[in-house]
């Protein structure tokens, strides 16, 4: 079987006991990367085998991990942090298993984009997941130029080199709407911010972005 599990997206504590479980008793877990893994796993204990799955190994990591699956052997897949297959390579892992009947069974826990969103004060009932927007400034421009007439929560993660950037463009091509910006999620300098993204931006300009960030807003909640 395969095993998708969640793992905390900082603080170590925020994992199920069924997650420890499960990553004590299968015979191999595939990490996006084993260096930042191994530190979850030392905290509680959990000598199982370890293997890399990500971007770049994804082909052929594939291979082998499917066989190992078809040969019997029970395999925990988990990402960095948070939800397996959300934003991640993993549901490649997850399709060619549901694709070769072998059995698939999740682990819940917990993910950044749906902490933020219950930590934005928006609209829950619809919303839309972006991932990343695009690097480049006209792509992402485009992107969001196309969420104008969007009525859903619009929720996308941003890195710390880019927010200012992201800001300023939110800014200009949807008319300076209030957003949320919430960073570093169950750890200790979480932080949550709801104002313009003029305002934001002046903020980040003057205390330099640190951690990872949630970016959400709902133009016809504004």
């Amino acid at each position: 079987m395969l095993f998708i599990v969640s793992t905390p997206i900082g603080n170590l504590k925020d994992i199920t006991l069924r997650a420890i479980e499960v990553l004590k008793e299968v015979d191999l877990i595939a990490a996006e990367d084993t260096r930042h893994t191994k530190v979850l796993l030392k905290h509680y204990g959990i000598e199982t085998p370890l293997t890399s799955y990500f971007d770049y190994s994804k082909r052929s990591k594939l291979d082998y991990i499917i066989k190992e699956l078809k040969q019997g052997k029970d395999v925990a897949l988990v990402s960095d942090a948070g939800t397996p297959g959300i934003n991640d390579p993993g549901y490649k892992l997850i399709n060619a298993a549901l694709e070769s009947d072998i059995e698939v069974s999740v682990v819940p826990g917990a993910c950044a984009a749906i902490a933020a969103l219950s930590l934005s004060g928006l609209p829950t009932d619809r919303f839309c997941f972006e991932g990343f927007l695009p690097v480049k400034a006209g792509s992402r421009r485009n992107k969001l130029e196309s969420f104008k007439e969007e009525k859903r929560t619009i929720i996308f993660y941003e890195s710390p080199h880019r927010l200012l950037k992201c800001l300023k463009d939110i800014e200009e091509v949807l008319g300076d709407p209030e957003i949320v910006v919430v960073r570093e999620i169950t750890k200790k300098f979480e932080e949550t911010q709801k104002a313009p993204a003029s305002k934001l931006h002046a903020h980040f300009s003057s205390q330099k972005p640190k951690g990872e960030f949630v970016i959400l807003f709902n133009l016809k909640n504004s």
